[in-house]
């Protein structure tokens, strides 16, 4: 699924148009990456957490070459599935 099919999903559903439809989830999206960018995590009850993580450095090696490569620190981002989306 891809950003569009979740437009036309929310327009279908709702009745709105289109244009309104993809404002919103341009707002969403861009609320929650201004809030991971901050460091915040983000939970929506039913569906799952989003967590930011710090990420160690590491030396990773280039499947090409064989050499190897330094991986520098930084942060990357967990997510956490609700109750709902794990299997049973």
């Amino acid at each position: 699924m891809i950003k569009l099919d979740i437009i036309n999903r929310i327009s279908e559903k709702t009745g709105v148009q289109k244009s309104k439809a993809e404002a919103a989830v341009e707002a969403l999206f861009d609320s929650m990456k201004r809030a991971m960018q901050r460091g915040e995590r983000i939970e929506l009850r039913g569906f799952g957490v989003f967590v930011v993580k710090p990420r160690k450095r590491g030396i990773g090696r280039n499947p090409r070459t064989g050499t190897q490569v330094a991986i520098p620190e930084g942060k990357t981002i967990r997510f956490k599935p609700g109750k709902d989306l794990q299997s049973k």
